[in-house]
């Protein structure tokens, strides 16, 4: 299955990057561009590592407004590459589909393959941190039956959307549903659509 290949990735990512646990660290991709597939999988989940990070850091009360505003760019930069991401994944499965035969009557799904990834990559992050809060030496039984409680629902969630992509793409492999590539039409990051930017011209 898909999704076996895809967690597994995503646990070796996150597990790597705890390594060294610090959003400057050098990234080295564990896999080829031979290998694209998981080439794209692991980039994809270092890309959401070091944005969850970044987002725990920002969130700081007493963090230096010029350095608050140096890591916003960075989160926006972040999205960025997460979006192109997604759709360079989505551009694969297009590509490997794209001598299925749809059969008539076919359906697309309301969110294509690769945004379901994206939701499998931050939910394995989710489910990484879940379980140092459940597991804490230093925190109430309280505070770990809890997130013990929010760990077990995250874990679920997990079998439930892994089973969900496989069905999409099995059924798109078998001509049942279709998918298109929708490029992300942002509007606040080009200097002719965003006003703000387009006034500096």
């Amino acid at each position: 299955m898909f999704t076996t290949k895809a967690n597994k990735i995503f646990q070796d990512v996150i597990a790597k990057y705890h390594i060294i646990n610090t959003v400057d660290q050098p990234f080295t991709n564990a896999y080829a561009e031979s290998d694209l597939l998981e080439h794209l999988l692991y980039r994809k989940c270092w890309i959401d590592t070091v944005q969850w990070h970044y987002e725990d850091i920002i969130r700081d009360p007493q963090i230096d407004p010029v350095a608050a505003l140096t890591l916003k760019r960075k989160i926006d930069a972040s999205n960025q590459d997460r979006t192109d991401m997604v759709e360079y994944i989505d551009s694969y499965f297009l590509d490997k589909y794209s001598d299925v035969e749809v059969k008539e009557g076919a359906t697309i799904n309301t969110e294509s393959p690769a945004w379901g990834v994206d939701r499998l990559s931050i939910l394995a992050l989710k489910i990484y941190h879940m379980n140092e809060e459940a597991t804490r030496t230093d925190a109430s039984d309280e505070h770990r039956a809890a997130c013990q409680t929010k760990l077990d629902i995250l874990l679920e969630q997990r079998v439930d959307l892994s089973t969900a992509i496989d069905t999409l793409l099995a059924d798109i492999e078998h001509g049942n549903k279709y998918m298109k590539v929708y490029k992300q039409m942002k509007m606040y990051n080009d200097d002719e659509l965003n006003p703000v930017l387009r006034g500096q011209k």
